[in-house]
């Protein structure tokens, strides 16, 4: 994808639309696509699904709010089994998602249970001018569009909406109850499934998160054998020496006088739950350390750590005398004060990006790996394909990446490397370090000294971390449910000269001179804005290069705001945050129930003679 030079300078105007109800109706597009999943081999055509509710999911596997909105989605499908059908439009924004074999495998890994529309070119999302993963499409049992919102959060919007369209077409004639064209495919079983990190114990053995068996699979020196399984292997939190994880991912050791004191030699990041859990490795019993098992939204970040919200917690690492968690989920990190037993914000604003400076005020991007060494905390972060490090001075500076849309598998030097999704990284005895290159299916290789970036392996399926044993790299290999040692003694690394991407997304080309930018925002049925206490919207904007926006850039109340984008700017991203606070609307009710819909876009942007004078962001209803 490439954006333009702007020639000129552009001016914005941000506003909201609340209460207010589409006149004309707008017919649904075909959904057009490579093919379908979990439908038994038949094609989905939405007049096969007339008398239905049907509801689209636009989603792509690497992207966590998407995960989370799986998540959201499932009580909804339960609840209205007989009226909905649920499609999931997988539109991939990096080369191997649009891999027909990874998209299959991650439809199983994430336990998606409704069919899936598999449109690598982006057909189905361009209809239906969708501009942020995820987003979610609401149509009638005639065929229209009736609600449209960008983002997660919108369970509780969405079950109100189709309890008022099981009303309406009830009444009408015109609702179908029955099933879906949903059918299962035949899972595989493997001792382990999907698993994510791998840490090596005191004693040698290898604990591994194993994450689609929602347990800690502890494994002999040779990473095949069993020695026992810390978990049910079903969904869940529960505590004690019969625990339960939901996709559990990263773990950290703890140093021997800090485990004596808590009671606990192990933490682990488990992810869907939003939990970090302290194992003790001599009984396997299993305690809730931090989090409340609500996802974060927009609450404190720093306190008494089970009584704050984590998000997505995908790894953990211990350095600066706390375990550094990697929140993938807000795109920032926190610290977990094991003795004090305190969470706090460490670095990341939640804005997603590629910024580097002092560490509040950097931008991360889904961090999903973490190893400490010495004075050097490393991180990947997958959406940006980045490798990065925070130094003892608390600032972030950036080894290899270019930001959002960017990636590919190129060596060299670290500024014009290309990584694509990692998830992993691993300080080697040299003190290099070794990248799971994850969507490249590669571990690379990051030599600090130089700045120079090989390749030591590739062909694994899906990487996600690695540990060192008896001086080899053992690989988790996570597609291929296996640890793996891909490195001979004696190899050479590769220089691989490789291939540069961009993501296939398409800018929103936008015409010079005035342009308005609305955030669209009605309270779903039955609820108002909530102003009993000031404004109940918020808005932030930022920019990637920081000079694209000459004026406008900041945080404000309203969502009005006046932007002017640099004359020359070659390319760039627009990064809107947008929020707004609902109520129920029942005067009868003393303590209305309230919640909060929020969404952050990175609009890329091209300028060009008769492009858009006015560009929509669907914060949740019907643009009018």
């Amino acid at each position: 994808m490439g954006i333009g030079t702007i020639a000129t300078a552009a001016v914005f105007t941000v506003g909201v639309t609340s209460s207010i109800k589409r006149k004309a109706r707008v017919r649904a597009p075909e959904l057009a696509g490579r093919g379908w999943l979990n439908t038994g081999g038949k094609d989905v055509h939405l007049k096969d699904l007339r008398g239905k509710i049907v509801l689209l999911d636009f989603w792509t596997f690497c992207c966590i709010n998407c995960l989370h909105v799986l998540d959201e989605l499932r009580p909804l499908e339960e609840e209205f089994a007989d009226v909905l059908v649920t499609a999931g439009v997988h539109s991939p924004k990096f080369v191997h998602e649009a891999d027909p074999d990874a998209l299959a495998a991650a439809v199983e890994r994430y336990e998606v249970h409704h069919p899936v529309l598999d449109d690598p070119e982006l057909t189905t999302w361009q209809n239906y001018a969708v501009k942020a993963w995820p987003t979610l499409v609401l149509i009638d049992p005639e065929g229209y569009v009736v609600h449209h919102a960008a983002g997660e959060g919108h369970a509780e919007a969405l079950s109100r909406v189709i309890r008022e369209l099981v009303k309406e077409h009830e009444a009408k004639g015109t609702l179908h109850r029955g099933d879906g064209p949903y059918e299962p495919p035949e899972r595989q079983r493997t001792e382990l499934r999907f698993p994510s990190k791998v840490v090596v114990t005191p004693q040698g053995t290898l604990l591994v998160a194993d994450a689609a068996n929602h347990s800690i699979a502890e494994l002999e020196a040779d990473g095949e054998t069993l020695v026992r399984r810390i978990g049910t292997g079903h969904r869940g939190r529960s505590d004690g020496d019969s625990p339960s994880f939901s996709e559990p991912s990263g773990i950290a050791l703890l140093p021997t006088e800090i485990a004596e004191r808590t009671g606990y030699q192990a933490v682990v990041a488990d992810t869907v739950n939003h939990l970090l859990r302290g194992l003790n490795l001599d009984t396997g019993v299993v305690t809730t350390i931090a989090g409340t098992g609500e996802q974060w939204r927009d609450g404190p970040t720093d306190g008494p750590a089970t009584e704050i919200d984590l998000s997505s917690p995908w790894d953990v690492a211990w350095w600066d005398g706390k375990v550094i968690i990697a929140m993938a989920g807000n795109h920032t990190l926190s610290a977990f004060d094991p003795i004090a037993g305190t969470v706090s914000r460490y670095a990341g604003t939640t804005v997603e990006g590629l910024h580097d400076g002092p560490a509040e005020q950097a931008f991360f991007a889904q961090t999903s790996g973490l190893a400490a060494a010495g004075d050097r905390l490393w991180l990947v972060d997958s959406e940006t394909s980045a490798l990065r490090w925070i130094d003892t001075e608390h600032v972030v500076h950036t080894a290899i990446g270019k930001g959002l849309f960017d990636f590919g598998h190129r060596d060299g030097d670290g500024d014009q490397a290309l990584l694509q999704h990692p998830l992993g990284v691993t300080v080697l005895g040299d003190g290099s370090v070794a990248i799971a290159d994850t969507y490249n299916g590669a571990i690379r290789r990051y030599d600090p000294e130089t700045g120079q970036v090989s390749t030591l392996a590739d062909g694994i399926k899906e990487p996600s971390g690695a540990a060192i044993v008896d001086g080899e790299l053992v690989v988790v290999a996570s597609a291929a449910h296996r640890l793996e040692r891909p490195i001979s003694p004696g190899d050479n690394e590769q220089l691989v000269a490789g291939k540069a991407h961009q993501v296939k997304r398409p800018p929103t080309v936008l015409a010079p001179g005035e342009v308005e930018l609305t955030v669209v925002f009605q309270p779903p049925p039955g609820q108002k804005l909530d102003e009993r206490y000031g404004p109940s919207t918020r808005l932030e904007i930022t920019s990637s290069p920081p000079e694209l926006l000459v004026e406008g850039a900041g945080t404000s109340t309203t969502l009005t705001r006046r932007l002017v984008v640099a004359d020359g700017v070659d390319m760039g991203v627009l990064h809107v945050v947008a929020q707004a606070a609902s109520c129920d609307d029942d005067p009868a009710i003393e303590h209305p129930a309230c919640r909060l819909t929020r969404q952050d876009w990175g609009v890329p942007i091209r300028m060009q003679d008769g492009g858009l004078r006015r560009l929509p962001l669907m914060l949740g209803g019907m643009d009018d």
